[in-house]
């Protein structure tokens, strides 16, 4: 069997399309994967890294208002179509699956003309628009949350399965984490990130955080930058001959999330669907601070889920400080009970079988 699976521009897209082709070759002996990006996607990392090949297509997103960049938009989707019909009658696949972004568009659209078996899967609330005008195209939509059903027009279609997470996140060692990256068991770790880019208010804020526990021999903070922030974030940091002690750990991105995560007992982050994802699997409290660019205010909706649940506090960015950040940190590491609570509750929300019903689903379109 042949498997070809396109998504990208951010993690939120790739990992859950990782989760999947790793599920896949588990299960079905001497499948063959190709995934199907971009030059200057996120995936062009990750895939290989993972151990997949990639082929690279010429598309963008389109801008909401008209301008130059919509042209140019138009023109690279014409050529990502006829890269798309390249690769699909160069791989022969016998299904396609998208998971969102604009480049699994061209991919998934050609092979539905070909009849070959399409299936997309959405990660937010509120699907995007890719996988809204493919949602008429493809033979069956997979979606993380029951909300989703209402803003598709094909409910024969519709599956609810969650998001998938990569096995390295589920039923992970603490201690173990731990001892690989050399922290002492007895340390409060917290991670902060900024999602797969990195966030400029998340680096901003957190510098002052750093600089306040920095030399702290009862915490431990990892801090992920992301690459377009990395070298800014620095000099800010190391202004005044400032220097970082032993338990500050300034990062530009990390590949084995998993472990580091698996370490901490609390993570400060953004709300896109997958980090949440990975964030209930682990059962980690969480300090949320939704991206406001997004479409549809998705993040905030994913975040008041656990907000609402007790698993996680919201912060809107416009009321992030670093006050705010360094009290709730105090608060944290005086209660650590409530810590537990957090953790416990967000437990409770984790959908560990969702890549187990996403492998289900897929393998019924071959028994029709």
């Amino acid at each position: 069997m042949k498997i070809l699976i396109s998504g990208g521009g951010t993690g939120g897209h790739i990992y859950p399309a990782i989760a999947i082709a790793n599920k896949i070759k588990e299960e079905i002996k001497g499948v063959e994967i190709l995934f199907v990006g971009t030059q200057n996607g996120l995936e062009s990392k990750l895939v290989p890294n993972a151990g997949y090949k990639l082929e690279r297509i010429t598309v963008s997103g389109f801008k909401r208002s008209l301008s130059f960049d919509t042209v140019k938009s138009v023109r690279d989707l014409f050529l990502g179509i006829k890269d798309a019909i390249k690769i699909i009658k160069k791989f022969k696949p016998d299904l396609v699956i998208g998971t969102g972004g604009y480049v699994c568009g061209p991919i998934v659209f050609i092979a539905s003309l070909l009849n070959i078996k399409t299936v997309i899967h959405e990660q937010n609330v509120i699907p995007g628009i890719t996988n809204k005008i493919l949602g008429k195209f493809v033979n069956k939509i997979l979606v993380s949350f029951e909300e989703s059903k209402q803003y598709f027009n094909y409910s024969n279609k519709i599956v609810v399965t969650g998001n998938p997470v990569r096995k390295d996140f589920i039923d992970i060692d603490k201690t173990q984490c731990r001892k690989a990256l050399g922290i002492y068991d007895e340390r409060f770790v917290i991670m902060s990130f900024g999602g797969s880019r990195g966030a400029e208010k998340i680096n901003e804020t957190m510098i002052e955080v750093l600089k306040k526990f920095n030399g702290s021999k009862d915490i431990t903070i990892i801090h992920v930058t992301g690459s377009i922030h990395y070298e800014a974030t620095l000099k800010k940091l190391n202004k005044n001959n400032f220097k970082m002690k032993d338990n500050i750990i300034v990062k530009e991105y990390i590949y084995d999330m998993s472990k580091y995560m698996g370490a901490c007992d609390l993570v400060i982050c953004r709300s896109g669907a997958i980090t949440l994802a990975e964030i209930t699997a682990m059962g980690l409290p969480a300090i949320l601070i939704p991206s406001p660019y997004v479409t549809n205010n998705h993040q905030e909706l994913n975040a008041k889920v656990l907000e609402k649940n007790g698993a996680a506090v919201l912060i809107p960015e416009r009321e992030l400080t670093d006050k705010n950040i360094v009290n709730l940190v105090e608060l944290f590491l005086r209660d650590r009970n409530r810590i537990k609570e957090m953790a416990n509750k967000s437990k409770t929300l984790a959908k560990p079988n969702a890549t187990d019903i996403i492998y289900t689903n897929i393998l019924n379109l071959f028994k029709l």
